[in-house]
């Protein structure tokens, strides 16, 4: 009896130290409960700003830095010796094909024309005089009265004096051509540069440079890109004109389109860069010879390409990644890959999916799980109002 009184007391005060611990761990599990709740009530919900992943056809494209040269250069120098008289244009007119440009003084040619038409106009009498005499011997040798010898030295005289004639001609013709080239036109339509001769000056052939003249239009725009770029661009211009927009920096609307013209034969193996050429009206001269452009070369047009703003994409020890937004407005990190540069976009690869939404603002903030809100662009607080999902594209 005794004994079974002892074990019923036993068993109570068993009974009683798990009463006592199942209670305590219930407390111990509503007060971190608790603090959990509370927690999470007092963690802050971050302002972002956001934008959807989206999916466009987009150019594929090569940028290079260009520089402009002119389609046609010429230096006008003088073909025979003189005084330069006078200049006919003003420095940086444009001038026409064909255009007096200067003139050199051509009085001594002049004179020298003279001096061949009168040598000729004698020697031509000469040459009548002798042909008439040869003729004369050759019928006075039929007629037996005269020798043989006598009628050829008089032929001899008169082809003589044909070939003297046939030089004057010639010399006359040097001296008209030489006061023809004291009248200097230009050889292109362009644009003339400085006087580099003043009028006054004496002057040497083919030696004293008088003025340079560019022709503006059509004009050129020089580049060079990597070689790595050399197979697409060989593979997209058997096809088509490529097209190149070329812009001085800090005025891309005001951007020029051109077609590519030229591929060097060789890449330049110091550099590893080859030379290009593209080609442009340029018929409101707004791209001048020596300006230095931004040139932008489409290949080719990329359908469907996954497109996240720049400043979407972060870089950390494992690679380049964004921040995804979740239905919950909470974020995770996700590792992409980045294709190429589209402007103010980034052409991914991988990572991200069409429709999702990233996080372009506030990324030093978070960490994955935040819960975050979505400010309007501009607005610096934040207090911004907290979005019930992620933004959708309207």
């Amino acid at each position: 009896m005794g004994n079974g009184e002892q074990i019923t007391h036993e068993e109570q005060m068993i009974m009683k130290g798990q009463s006592r611990a199942i209670i305590l761990a219930f407390l111990i599990l509503s007060v971190a409960a608790g603090c959990a709740k509370h927690q999470e009530a007092r963690a802050p919900v971050v302002p972002v700003l956001t934008a959807a992943v989206e999916k466009k056809t987009i150019p594929i494209e090569v940028k290079a830095i260009g520089n402009v040269e002119p389609y046609l250069t010429v230096t006008v120098l003088s073909q025979v010796d003189g005084t330069l008289q006078q200049a006919h244009f003003k420095e940086g007119e444009d001038v026409r094909r064909g255009q007096r440009l200067f003139t050199i003084d051509p009085r001594p040619f002049i004179e020298s024309v003279r001096q061949a038409e009168a040598a000729l106009l004698q020697d031509k009498k000469q040459l009548e005089f002798y042909e008439a005499q040869a003729k004369r011997y050759t019928f006075l040798v039929e007629k037996g009265a005269v020798d043989k010898n006598t009628a050829e030295q008089n032929q001899t005289l008169a082809s003589t004096q044909a070939e003297k004639v046939k030089n004057d001609k010639a010399q006359l013709e040097n001296a008209r051509l030489k006061l023809q080239y004291c009248y200097i036109h230009a050889e292109i339509d362009g644009r003339a540069g400085t006087y580099l001769t003043n009028a006054g000056t004496s002057i040497k052939t083919n030696d004293t440079k008088l003025v340079v003249l560019n022709q503006i239009m059509p004009i050129y725009v020089t580049f060079s890109v990597p070689e790595k770029d050399l197979p697409n661009i060989k593979k997209y211009s058997e096809h088509e004109k490529l097209k190149v927009s070329a812009y001085p920096p800090g005025f891309a609307k005001d951007a020029r389109e051109g077609e590519l013209s030229f591929i060097d034969n060789a890449v330049n193996t110091q550099t590893g860069m080859i030379k290009l050429k593209a080609v442009f009206a340029n018929k409101d001269k707004y791209l001048w010879p020596g300006q230095f452009l931004n040139v932008v070369m489409t290949l080719a047009m990329e359908p469907d390409a996954l497109l996240v703003p720049v400043s979407a994409v972060q870089v950390s020890q494992q690679g380049q990644y964004v921040f995804v937004v979740k239905g919950d407005m909470t974020v995770e990190t996700r590792l992409v890959k980045v294709a190429r540069e589209a402007g103010e976009e980034l052409v991914i690869e991988s990572g991200v999916n069409a429709g999702e939404t990233v996080v372009t603002d506030g990324q030093l903030k978070l960490k994955p799980g935040f819960k975050v809100s979505v400010k309007k662009p501009g607005d610096g607080s934040d207090n911004a109002t907290a979005a019930k999902g992620p933004q959708e594209k309207k």
